[in-house]
């Protein structure tokens, strides 16, 4: 059985929301998109990224390949709108289906398996930061507050189709699991050992735990728009 929770928040700083998010236990599908371009361009990109993914999967599509097309759709309805910016989104999407999970991801959206108390992060982040810590250049502490932090490499809608990493990994829902899936909104202003604390209060409920991580990053500051999704395994 499948419990899921879910909620986005605008922040603190922000006065439009370009996150956006979906959830279906039916459909054993659950996503996060992080918008961007400024105006309203990151919101329209994020929330047609969602769209095509849904529908793709809807028709069979496999995860990896549904968001490939969601990247061509928005480059396209950018195209269309002879837009001088391109608009973008990153995508984290997990699929569930019977004991076993699939994520993907593009860009520095982020998914997490807490398992047996432990907290594991499983999408590696497309983002220059991200980079310099795989070169040894700069540490994890020092990528928390780096200037450039927000810079993502991959992105759908501005990496061209044949240049897009849709990076994934599979594994195992046992009973007692928990798969997250977050904006960057979440990720920088509360960390691992605080987002584990949370989801560790297992008589809590998946929503009362996503409630509690918004809080969290609202109160560290809320910066940026913060969107969580929560899928526990009974």
């Amino acid at each position: 059985m499948i419990e899921f929770g879910h909620l986005t928040h605008v922040g603190l700083r922000r006065e439009l929301n370009e996150d956006t998010y979906y959830g279906d236990s039916e459909l054993g599908l659950w996503l996060v998109a992080d918008g961007m371009g400024g105006h309203e361009y990151g919101e329209v990109a994020s929330a047609l990224a969602r769209e095509t993914i849904v529908r793709e999967i809807r028709q069979g599509t496999p995860l990896p390949d549904a968001i490939r097309i969601a990247d061509e759709e928005i480059i396209r309805a950018s195209r269309q709108r002879n837009d001088a910016l391109p608009m973008g989104t990153t995508v984290v999407a997990a699929r569930v289906l019977g004991r076993r999970f699939e994520v993907a991801w593009v860009g520095d959206s982020r998914a997490y398996l807490w398992r047996d108390g432990k907290l594991a992060q499983l999408s590696h982040d497309h983002s220059y930061v991200q980079e310099l810590i795989a070169q040894g250049a700069i540490s994890l502490d020092q990528a928390r507050s780096h200037p450039h932090r927000n810079v993502v490499t991959q992105a759908l809608g501005v990496t061209e189709p044949n240049a897009l990493n849709v990076e994934t990994l599979s594994g195992d829902l046992v009973p007692g699991s928990q798969l997250l899936l977050c904006s960057d909104g979440l990720t920088e202003e509360v960390d691992d050992e605080a987002i584990s604390r949370v989801l560790s209060h297992m008589e809590c409920s998946a929503q009362e735990c996503v409630d509690g991580l918004v809080a969290a990053a609202l109160d560290g500051g809320g910066s940026d728009n913060v969107t969580v999704v929560l899928v526990r395994s009974h």
